[in-house]
């Protein structure tokens, strides 16, 4: 196989290592020093644990994964087939995210988060002189989220919670009910109105209007250790809503469920489908929301 790719350079293959299955270390430490994109396996031989194990690290760092199988059997609807000189390469089927969908998409997000930015500004005005006639503090809270590619971001939110809120707690979600927030605060939350500043980090390219919902590195690390294809999700941009929370998964509902929902929404996005979802978000961003 080394031999064809070397002899197709167009194909824009940079061949960084050949390894054996017994060298499973190296390939790991290669994984994790960066600068690999894909992980090509070919005619696995290795035990199954050491193949979940590759791929899951791949996963981790969102390198593609490619298998060239030395005998072709039936195939999942989640994969997809590649041909090289006869060659069958089977891998997962990249994101409709790609070319121009992703100009569609952030021209879909410039635009409308242009014009809410502009027909919201009397309240955020409003909301940031409350904030700060009744609480000490920044008007702005802004906090370290993971975003496109697992590359960190600061997020941006309506401060709604003390000051040195986790200095005690350290890194928690919130509940029902929280007695970090302030009086603002509470009502903020309980409409989501908290949120509205994001859409500065979605006109700066930071956030999509419509994605997975970005968590904190400290819960991404643990996150990814313990819930099977949860770094898959970091493939698109963070979004301020998303189709898992218009299906109620939002707050403290269970996380393997709404990872489903965010893969779901990688695999099938469309234009229309991110229009239904803002649609959907005018009826459902107050419920579960804390």
């Amino acid at each position: 196989m080394e031999k064809v790719l070397r002899r197709y350079p167009l194909l824009g293959y940079q061949i960084t290592g050949v390894f054996d299955w017994k060298e499973k270390e190296k390939v790991m430490g290669l994984l994790k020093e960066g600068g690999i994109e894909k992980l090509v396996l070919v005619s696995p031989s290795g035990s199954e644990e050491v193949l979940k194990e590759l791929i899951k690290e791949c996963s981790d760092f969102n390198v593609d994964f490619t298998i060239i199988p030395g005998i072709y059997s039936v195939l999942t609807t989640r994969l997809r087939v590649e041909v090289l000189e006869g060659i069958p390469m089977i891998g997962i089927k990249e994101t409709p995210l790609q070319g121009v969908n992703l100009w569609v998409k952030r021209l879909e997000d410039i635009i409308i988060s242009s014009f809410l930015l502009l027909i919201t500004f009397p309240l955020f005005l409003l909301i940031a002189l409350l904030i700060k006639i009744t609480s000490r503090g920044p008007v702005f809270y802004r906090q370290e989220r993971v975003g496109l590619d697992g590359k960190p971001f600061v997020m941006l939110k309506f401060r709604t919670m003390k000051m040195d809120a986790e200095k005690e707690t350290g890194p928690v979600w919130a509940t029902p009910d929280d007695p970090r927030r302030t009086k603002v605060g509470k009502i903020l939350r309980k409409l989501s109105l908290d949120e509205l500043p994001q859409l500065i980090n979605v006109v700066k390219g930071e956030m999509s209007l419509v994605g997975p919902r970005p968590e904190r590195p400290y819960f991404v690390e643990k996150f990814k250790e313990i819930i099977p294809e949860y770094m898959a999700r970091h493939r698109i941009k963070a979004g301020i809503t998303g189709w898992a929370q218009v299906n109620g998964l939002r707050g403290n509902t269970p996380l393997e469920e709404r990872i489903k929902y965010d893969l779901y929404y990688l695999e099938n996005w469309s234009l229309w489908f991110d229009l239904k979802i803002l649609f959907l978000t005018l009826f459902t961003f107050h419920r579960e929301a804390y």
